[in-house]
């Protein structure tokens, strides 16, 4: 387990999963997987999500924009939420974040529920995603003093800027995939400037993944996240989300 916060900054933590698009699907899923969830997410709406694909077409890349119909299930604070439409389910859960021991069995019931209604092939990919928003105290601040990981400057940039964006992607053996972190400074006001930390770790090919494994590897990715998070930030940053001892 790592470091405990009294006042952690994560905003939205997220568990996306993907499965095989030739895999059987039918409109009644979401129904069924709502009988399944229904008395943690008693709350039930539809979206429109704006899905965006690039393929090679051999004349140069071309951009299809289609209109997906999603059902969000939401617990009854409207705090955590299930989202599924056809080969996607979403485990998410907002602000305040419990722990990684309450979130990983809301993940896992979820996908439990989604494979026995759904019956899917084989995952396509799966990703963990923890966007942090940190809020530093307004006026002048040195990155530096709070970031491990941000942008630099060399000696002739000038060192005032309004907003900015750093990002890396990291590859990992264990458990697979990639990391991706990104640092986004946002509007600032007087009295804070807000930073938002965003980690988002994802296995894009993993169709020999069994589906009894995926927990696992969300698990461990977990780990890889954490690290990560506590890699970036410097003792300062720790002292605004008051750690707990």
């Amino acid at each position: 387990m790592g470091r405990q916060y009294k006042s952690p900054p994560i905003i939205e933590a997220i568990c996306e999963f993907q499965f095989d698009p030739t895999s059987p699907w039918d409109v009644t899923i979401p129904g069924l997987l709502f009988e399944k969830l229904g008395k943690e997410y008693p709350h039930k709406r539809q979206r429109k999500i704006v899905n965006q694909e690039t393929s090679d077409t051999g004349e140069g890349p071309r951009t299809n924009i289609t209109l997906i119909d999603r059902a969000q299930f939401y617990n009854e604070t409207e705090t955590a939420l299930v989202q599924v439409n056809a080969h996607f389910l979403a485990v998410n859960h907002l602000k305040p974040y419990p722990s990684w021991a309450e979130f990983l069995p809301l993940i896992k019931k979820g996908l439990d529920a989604y494979v026995q209604v759904a019956s899917p092939g084989a995952m396509r990919r799966v990703g963990l995603r923890y966007i942090n928003r940190i809020e530093l105290p307004g006026g002048r601040v040195d990155l530096g003093d709070y970031f491990e990981f941000r942008p630099y400057l060399g000696r002739s940039i000038p060192p005032d800027y309004v907003d900015s964006i750093v990002g890396i992607t990291i590859p990992f053996d264990d458990p697979g995939g990639l990391l991706r972190v990104q640092l986004t400074k946002e509007t600032s006001t007087a009295e804070k400037i807000p930073m938002i930390l965003d980690l988002d770790h994802f296995q894009p090919e993993c169709e020999g993944m069994a589906l009894d494994k995926v927990v696992d590897w969300v698990d461990r990715a977990h780990d890889n996240i954490e690290t990560l998070f506590e890699a970036c930030i410097t003792d300062r940053t720790r002292q605004l989300f008051e750690e707990a001892r």
